[in-house]
């Protein structure tokens, strides 16, 4: 499916004592990802919450293969796994300067109406700008 790419250098607040990022930060950096793939897509995170769909994640389940470093500069992939209903799920997958595969992650997010509190379908302009993409 429909994939997107960022780089980003570690910073040294992102590390522990041996210099590898911290394993918590793993977290953020696919938020990252995720904001910059409907970014590419044309859709605001921002804009989202703004109308009233939050994203809030179900799961999260990371692979550390091998560690990434103080000033290490990251490639970031992030993959939608299929069309979103209620849940939407990615791939991830990040690799260092030498291009080898550090990490893989998978999430599901769930698509939730901020007034009643409870899970809805993707906003109908989320599966517009997919159904244009995919043609």
């Amino acid at each position: 499916m429909l994939s997107s790419t960022i780089q980003f250098r570690v910073r040294y607040a992102e590390t522990d004592q041996m210099s590898y990022v911290y394993h918590g930060n793993y977290a953020q950096y696919l938020e990252m990802g995720r904001i910059e793939w409907l970014r590419n897509i044309g859709i605001s995170y921002k804009e989202m919450e703004e109308s009233g769909i939050m994203l809030p994640v179900f799961n999260l389940n990371i692979n550390y293969l091998k560690p990434a470093k103080y000033d290490d500069l990251l490639t970031l992939k992030t993959t939608l796994v299929k069309t979103p209903s209620v849940k939407i799920n990615f791939n991830y997958e990040i690799y260092n300067e030498q291009n080898e595969l550090l990490t893989t992650a998978t999430t599901t997010l769930v698509f939730i109406n901020m007034k009643t509190n409870k899970p809805t379908r993707p906003p109908k302009y989320l599966l517009d700008k997919l159904t244009k993409i995919e043609l």
